[in-house]
């Protein structure tokens, strides 16, 4: 692949990538706030989280063979963006146009939204993988990740502040922050488009089905990653739609404090995903997968020993450092893993099982939460106490089933943990 292509294409799919997280800073954290604002109840908002997963993993499933078909990744991943940009319309006017049904037309068109995006990633991850060398990925997007986590906290913060001056009107401070969403996703269209397509040569025995993808599951390393990835999710999303629910709804804080702590987690992210990345190259993405993962299964224990928005903001931290690892080195894994004919497929079927986990624990999760017994006053408490048991299980039983799937080299979880947190020199 020529190399001015391939830096033209890094440089304008980190314009698209700045653009695509403007849009995430104006949605993503505000689409909870949103519904409760339109008068959804706790059963609505797992919908609000389970819907848009199971539709968008169905999706998933199929991305691979449609790109294969289609012969142009770019193509496909720029058509399912287009249509991601147009879905930001009706969200925006659902309170103007669907009068009594606010909250059922929000689902919807969220799920759509979220669906869109969801058959595209797969596929712009497989492209993405083939405009950089193994040894270079951690780095790189670490890096990428960094900046582009600043701009996703400047629309975070942007977006609080908008709804706190129309804190008395909250609905028109909405539909600043979802215009811009939609403006923001149409700009990164535009760069995506401007992207080189690599040559990618599908040959006939890179092919797998999802059924033979599930026969091969007991000899499958990869196979345990993918389960292993479902049960965590599973488990999170016992409890993760409910946060913010919990912030605004129980615990009265306004939407300046529930900026400033989600933020939080973004900050973080910023700070430490480039260690993350670098350590990654040394020691391994499997190592780092486990030490986060039992980071990830103590988060919803620190929100049951205290709910100070003081004492919150260091549980965010935790989370923002523990999700910067993960999120990071599960995607690296597969693209260490999967062979470059195989990889769309691959990612495919991993976010295929994470939908899936995501949509039955976000239902399953919004079932128990106003029916399990109070703890400290709150029922949604005893939901964190179950999600974060069952967090551990999975990290302490399914994690240690992966194999590193390249040479690394050996370092203490200690060590490793005080470079990322600084206080060791990082890991290179």
């Amino acid at each position: 692949m020529p190399v001015h292509k391939v830096k033209k294409s890094l440089k304008a799919s980190f314009w698209d990538g700045f653009f695509a997280c403007c849009m995430m800073g104006f949605t993503t954290e505000y689409l909870t706030p949103y519904a409760l604002a339109l008068k959804a109840g706790v059963d609505q908002i797992g919908l609000l989280s389970a819907c848009p997963n199971i539709v968008s993993s169905l999706a998933q499933l199929k991305s691979a063979d449609v790109a294969q078909h289609a012969g142009s990744r770019i193509k496909i991943v720029s058509l399912f963006v287009f249509l991601q940009a147009l879905t930001g319309v009706p969200i925006i006017l659902t309170p103007f146009l669907c009068r009594g049904y606010e909250v059922t037309a929000l689902i919807f068109f969220v799920t759509l939204f979220t669906s869109f995006q969801g058959f595209a990633n797969p596929i712009w991850a497989s492209l993405m993988s083939d405009y950089l060398p193994r040894a270079k990925r951690g780095r790189y997007f670490g890096w990428r990740n960094t900046i582009l986590g600043m701009v996703t906290i400047t629309c975070l913060f942007l977006a609080g502040f908008i709804l706190h001056l129309f804190r008395y009107n909250v609905l028109k401070g909405f539909f600043i922050i979802f215009f811009a969403a939609t403006v923001s996703r149409f700009i990164s269209w535009y760069f995506l488009n401007r992207m080189y397509e690599p040559v990618q040569h599908y040959r006939p025995d890179s092919y797998f089905s999802f059924f033979d993808f599930l026969r091969r599951s007991r000899q499958s390393n990869f196979a345990r990653f993918v389960f292993f990835s479902g049960a965590l999710h599973f488990c999170v999303y016992l409890a993760a739609p409910f946060f913010s629910v919990f912030m605004l709804r129980d615990l009265k804080f306004n939407y300046l404090t529930y900026t400033v702590l989600i933020s939080t987690v973004s900050v973080v992210t910023i700070i430490t995903i480039g260690r993350w990345g670098v350590s990654a190259d040394r020691v391994g993405n499997v190592k780092v997968l486990r030490i986060t993962s039992l980071l990830i299964a103590s988060l919803p224990l620190w929100w049951i020993l205290c709910r100070h928005p003081a004492y919150l903001l260091l549980a965010q931290a935790v989370s923002g450092m523990a999700w910067a690892g993960y999120n990071l080195c599960a995607l690296n894994f597969i693209y260490d893993a999967a062979t470059p004919a195989k990889r769309t497929r691959c990612i495919s079927y991993f976010y295929f099982f994470n939908g899936i986990a995501i949509f039955f624990g976000s239902l399953t999760g919004g079932y128990l939460a106003g029916r399990l017994p109070a703890l400290f006053g709150y029922r949604i408490l005893s939901l964190f106490l179950l999600a974060a048991v069952l967090r551990f299980a999975v990290a302490l039983f399914l994690a240690p089933r992966i194999k590193e799937v390249r040479p690394v080299e050996k370092v203490s979880s200690r060590d490793l943990v005080f470079s990322i947190v600084g206080l060791k020199p990082a890991i290179e």
